[in-house]
């Protein structure tokens, strides 16, 4: 066989060369475009629109000729989706509203460095380090600690709407030789119940408090230092709303 045949019979085998990859994109393309529909439609909270979308994003799933298809969504589990949507828009609105109250608070009673928070995904999170509330490798509260929440339960008495988890962590270094405390889940448990009575005591419903310890669980930083390991001890405030309340 000549070298010009070769050359030929490469070129036919190239041309036909296979091409999934363009149809697997083409689908893909397809739901992402669907997808970003239905998140619009949230948004705007039309129910037209939201049903419509729905139905793109079913038809898009079931577009490859699946033997099995979405069920149909009724009228009235669409109307569901609808209202639960238009609640969870409702309350991180409301959230987003507290969290700047929170700061505002903050500001005036001079408290940035002492006092943190983030908004996430509309969850509240405050934090105070373990410094400012215990003793060294302590769990009873200090005077400057119930201070700071004294301060904080102003701010916390006035946003009835909301449940909060009161979290204690820990560094991941054990208690010291000879300690009462067995470990870090013990030492973080039981700071977190203190500042849970001690809001109690303030006045706070205790309906709306939980506590939990974590020890040195969901470190903020790395432990590799005494500045990082003396930010991984903290208590944190996590504020919560929820449908219906």
């Amino acid at each position: 066989m000549s070298g010009d045949e070769e050359s030929g019979l490469d070129d036919l085998d190239e041309a036909e060369a296979p091409s999934e990859w363009l149809t697997t994109l083409a689908d893909m393309s397809m739901l992402l475009m669907t997808f970003f529909i239905l998140l619009f439609s949230m948004s705007t909270l039309d129910v037209k629109k939201f049903s419509d979308s729905f139905d793109s994003v079913q038809n898009a799933l079931g577009s490859k000729g699946k033997s099995k298809q979405a069920a149909p969504v009724s009228g009235q589990e669409m109307s569901a989706l609808v209202e639960q949507a238009r609640i969870k828009q409702r309350i991180i609105g409301e959230q987003r509203r507290v969290f700047e109250n929170f700061r505002s608070f903050v500001s005036q009673k001079g408290l940035e460095g002492v006092l943190g928070a983030t908004l996430e995904s509309g969850t509240i999170t405050i934090s105070l380090p373990t410094g400012v509330l215990f003793p060294k490798d302590g769990v009873d509260l200090t005077d400057e600690g119930k201070v700071r929440l004294r301060t904080l339960h102003e701010f916390l008495i006035k946003t009835a709407g909301e449940r909060i988890n009161i979290r204690g962590f820990t560094d991941d270094l054990p208690p010291a030789a000879g300690s009462r405390f067995r470990d870090n889940w013990e030492v973080s448990s039981l700071r977190a119940v203190a500042v849970l009575r001690y809001m109690l005591s303030l006045g706070m419903a205790p309906n709306r408090l939980t506590a939990t310890g974590l020890a040195d669980l969901e470190p903020l930083y790395p432990n590799t230092t005494p500045e990082h390991r003396a930010r991984n001890q903290r208590v944190e405030f996590v504020l919560e709303r929820f449908i219906g309340e």
